[in-house]
């Protein structure tokens, strides 16, 4: 589920995704899947929208319930029904399904935390996911939805905007929210890490939504938190007043130009595929027909041009941010950009023990200069330690057992926080996690 990509007049490259909503319909989106079981249980709520019990997720009893319900985010799948159902089940990855016939599946329970919104920031908060709602509509970010689809989701928004009281300009779409940290191609932390839902951020879409109002900017970007990596997403999604018919036309031909998998001179690996393209379900066909996933690739500055980028559905639209090692995936400037000396870059060099660097105790020289084999988080806070009286939950919250939280022990050793028992974690124990 990976998202591929102030005057009157507005610029050519605008009118490409605009007018998408009205012009590209559901054509060629995946036949419609038939419940793998029949449906032994559904709910009516008070407004009558009927919820789907097939898929509820094994994980909701690990999930800890929100303090607070802040916003709703709206995503695409980027795939078909039955494998996006199976994978957000079990994973645990957003709190609704909305598929194309438009029946709507629970995963999560929606008072419960969803990992949805990956490494996401909004109006200076970060970490979303414990403060949302989340709802993947099956298609993709660059169609419309089916008028089935249209009618379920303004049914189920209307009922979950009444539950928590939450106003039309904080139902959002998942590229408003997530951002990237520095790579090898965006020197510091970046808007435009996903095109997913981008399309209903468009005004004309989101009456049909019964939402009348939205931000008319990116906050983060407007106060420096953030920087703009994706212009021309950004105007799809703070366009204001309604799409023009005499865009139409500019709209097929630029779609389509802006949704290639080619590597060229100015579209890179990280252009096509965001923060998959080191992923293991990310496959590059070189020109001369050889194949490597994004996990196996090393040298990145030489991608040529001509390659294809093919990624896979089954790829978690949220990848594990996390551990990067110095020498295996880059160098420290590569793999921090300008986070390299930031207090939220964390080092971990080889043979240390429990013993780390934070990049604001080292100079660019001791950066440059740190150990093949040196592993690296970027855009992290620590805690600890751990201890009877300061337990985890005290220290990172909801937080505690998410796969991009590391616990650091006596022995030298970074665990995962999906790979740690709450009940056996040892005294002294540092943890870290995302911002």
């Amino acid at each position: 589920m990976t998202a591929l990509s102030a005057k009157t007049c507005i610029p050519a490259c605008l009118r490409a995704f605009v007018c998408a909503a009205a012009l590209l319909g559901a054509e060629a989106v995946p036949a419609r899947h038939t419940p793998k079981v029949p449906t032994r249980k559904t709910q009516i709520s008070a407004r009558h929208v009927q919820i789907h019990e097939n898929y509820r997720s094994p994980r909701n009893a690990q999930r800890p319930s929100r303090r607070s319900t802040l916003y709703i985010i709206l995503h695409t799948t980027e795939g078909g029904a039955r494998g996006a159902l199976e994978k957000l089940s079990a994973n645990g990855e957003c709190h609704y399904v909305v598929d194309l016939d438009g029946k709507i599946y629970a995963i999560i329970d929606r008072h419960r935390v969803a990992y949805h919104a990956g490494v996401s920031m909004w109006n200076g908060r970060t970490g979303l996911d414990t403060c949302t709602v989340g709802i993947e509509i099956v298609g993709y970010h660059n169609r419309e939805l089916t008028t089935a689809q249209y009618s379920s989701l303004k049914s189920l928004l209307q009922e979950i905007k009444g539950v928590y009281k939450i106003p039309d300009e904080n139902v959002l779409t998942h590229s408003m929210v997530a951002y990237g940290n520095p790579n090898r191609w965006q020197s510091r932390r970046h808007r435009g890490r996903k095109r997913c839902g981008m399309l209903l951020a468009l005004p004309t879409t989101r009456a049909k939504l019964g939402l009348y109002r939205k931000p008319a900017y990116d906050p983060d970007v407007k106060a420096g938190r953030l920087v703009n990596a994706d212009s021309e997403l950004a105007k799809i999604l703070y366009k204001q007043g309604p799409v023009r018919e005499a865009e139409v036309k500019v709209v097929q031909a630029a779609t389509a130009q802006s949704s290639s998998n080619v590597i060229g001179p100015n579209r890179s690996a990280w252009d096509i595929a965001r923060d998959l393209y080191k992923s293991p379900g990310t496959v590059y066909t070189f020109p001369d027909g050889t194949k490597k996933t994004g996990a196996e690739i090393r040298n990145w500055k030489s991608m040529p041009a001509g390659t294809k980028v093919e990624i896979s559905p089954d790829t978690n639209e949220n990848p594990v941010e996390g551990l990067v090692v110095i020498g295996t995936d880059g160098t420290a400037a590569e793999l921090a950009g300008e986070d390299v000396l930031a207090a939220s870059t964390f080092y971990f060099p080889p043979a240390s023990g429990n013993r780390y660097k934070t990049g604001s105790t080292l100079s660019a020289a001791q950066a440059a200069a740190l150990p093949a084999g040196t592993k690296m988080l970027v855009g992290y806070s620590v805690g600890g330690p751990v201890s009877p009286k300061r337990p985890v939950f005290e220290i990172c919250s909801v937080r505690w057992n998410r796969p991009d939280t590391y616990y650091l022990t006596a022995d030298g050793k970074l665990t995962s926080g999906d790979q740690i028992n709450e009940k056996t974690i040892p005294v002294g124990a540092f943890v870290f996690f995302r911002q």
